[in-house]
């Protein structure tokens, strides 16, 4: 019962307090943890793993990796020896399934053997836009001020200039040292500036967070901050770019090959195939049509691949399917 004022003999609101053995204690500090942990990157397994064109994706691309390591596994015929202009654009033929070149070649050996030559290229020209979108975009995008301006103003001076162009450019100047490394070179010292500017508009953002701010109040040194919590958290779009621009270089290896400013004709590659091939596409367009064909599956299996990427990790689309 309330407690009754005499005086007034208004009644007053009762003191209820609940027995301990209805609310104990126990359970009312109790954290419920039985959930696993996440993050942008376990979400985005999770998603990945549901995605059955991430698993075709990655099935081609271990295909192609997987001849470019072992050629010999798939065929014992030299790509350039053996070459009998007697077979010159000749049909298939037990133990030549895809027919033979101008030069009497087998095209299967070639297109096995070139795997290798194109993904080399595309992956050094991805590792190598790679580190230096990341170097300029998270020192300019972090630090901001002067070593931004500086940062960016070289970032625009290359992105002003075509990196085929320039690529056609320095490969012409070094016609007599042209390998894999040099136009390799040739690609990525032109193509890192989108990769820089993505991080550095992501970094803005990202260093704009709480946590940012309670590392700096705690002194935690800003070098340290920008690696340990900066950019691992604003690099999710630039894998995704770099993704698809392996795709590209590899392209432009083809492209360069094709134009006469790439490879040598000693080495196999699918772009000098396609250049070889041009001259017969009237007469024997199997030859120039089983290397485009490998190109541009190997092509659409990266683009697809950082296709499936950037969707799982943009978590925006993932909140939309």
């Amino acid at each position: 019962m309330p407690d009754i004022d005499t005086t007034t003999s208004k009644p007053q609101p009762g003191h209820y307090v609940a027995p301990l053995e209805e609310t104990p204690l126990d359970a009312i500090d109790t954290i419920k943890a039985e959930g696993k942990p996440s993050n942008l990157w376990i979400d985005a397994w999770a998603d990945l793993r549901r995605r059955p064109m991430f698993w075709i994706s990655a099935a081609m691309i271990l295909i192609i990796v997987f001849v470019a390591l072992f050629p010999g596994l798939f065929t014992s015929e030299p790509p350039n020896s053996n070459c009998q202009l007697a077979n010159s654009n000749g049909a298939p033929t037990d133990g030549h399934p895809l027919g033979f070149t101008r030069q009497g070649c087998d095209v299967w050996s070639r297109i096995v053997h070139g795997a290798a030559t194109s993904l080399s290229v595309g992956i050094i020209v991805t590792i190598l836009v790679f580190t230096l979108g990341v170097l300029f975009g998270a020192f300019a995008g972090f630090y901001g001020g002067w070593v931004d301006g500086l940062l960016s103003r070289i970032g625009d001076i290359f992105f002003a200039i075509p990196y085929i162009l320039a690529a056609v450019v320095i490969m012409s100047v070094l016609a007599d040292y042209r390998n894999v490394w040099v136009i390799s070179l040739a690609i990525g010292l032109f193509a890192w500036p989108v990769t820089a500017r993505v991080l550095r508009s992501e970094i803005l953002r990202v260093k704009q967070s709480d946590y940012v701010t309670a590392a700096t109040a705690i002194g935690v040194p800003r070098f340290k901050i920008m690696w340990a919590h900066v950019v691992p958290n604003s690099i999710a779009p630039v894998i995704v770019i770099t993704t698809i621009a392996l795709a590209g270089a590899i392209v432009a290896e083809a492209t360069l090959s094709f134009l006469g400013v790439g490879l040598p004709s000693t080495f196999m590659s699918w772009g000098n195939d396609i250049a070889q091939a041009q001259t017969t596409l009237r007469t024997a367009p199997q030859v120039l049509l089983y290397p485009s064909i490998a190109l541009s599956l190997t092509v659409f299996s990266f683009i697809m691949m950082g296709e499936v990427i950037r969707d799982a990790l943009d978590p925006k689309a993932r909140a939309q399917r």
